[in-house]
């Protein structure tokens, strides 16, 4: 049965964009709802200093960042070491996109392919997977794929279940 959603409280989570939302949307849905937690995409991560700024967390405020590829001596974690605080809890998985959070035995694959640097995640793995690739319908297509195989926190890398608990816990 679906759960009421209470009203939103003033903490937030953020993740770094779309899919990330969709996917814990998708997998904790009821449970942020009956909390009144919202999740918000922000885009890319780039912009995460002057978005927290504006956001001004506080003690009745709180912001829970959830971070891809969040590894040590990486762009992602020296940015999250610059708004990490009293009222912000930055945490994250290793992968590099959050596609790869998915195990890749609920799509049938034995792993996830390996990516060269320099090529869009996104669009090396559905090109080595043999997907079409070419347009953002394209890689809307395969991320519907990879999100229709998650039916439940089995489907994903303990990496992302510990760290979506942390922050829902935070918030």
């Amino acid at each position: 049965t679906p759960v009421r959603a209470r009203t939103a409280q003033a903490h937030r989570i953020w993740v770094e964009g779309r899919h990330d939302a969709e996917l814990v949307e998708h997998v904790w849905g009821d449970d942020l709802r009956e909390l009144g937690i919202v999740v918000e995409p922000m885009h890319g991560l780039d912009d995460v200093v002057s978005l927290v700024a504006e956001f001004a967390p506080g003690p009745d405020r709180r912001l829970g960042v959830l971070v891809d590829h969040l590894v040590t001596g990486s762009k992602e974690q020296r940015l999250a070491d610059q708004v990490a605080g009293p009222h912000v809890l930055v945490t994250g998985h290793p992968f590099v996109d959050v596609w790869q959070c998915v195990r890749p035995g609920s799509l049938g694959l034995r792993a996830w392919p390996t990516v060269p640097r320099g090529v869009d995640i996104k669009v090396g793995t559905c090109r080595a997977l043999g997907w079409p690739s070419d347009t953002p319908a394209d890689l809307a297509l395969a991320w519907r794929r990879i999100l229709g195989a998650v039916d439940s926190y089995r489907d994903l890398e303990p990496s992302l279940l510990g760290r979506v608990g942390e922050l829902i816990d935070y918030v």
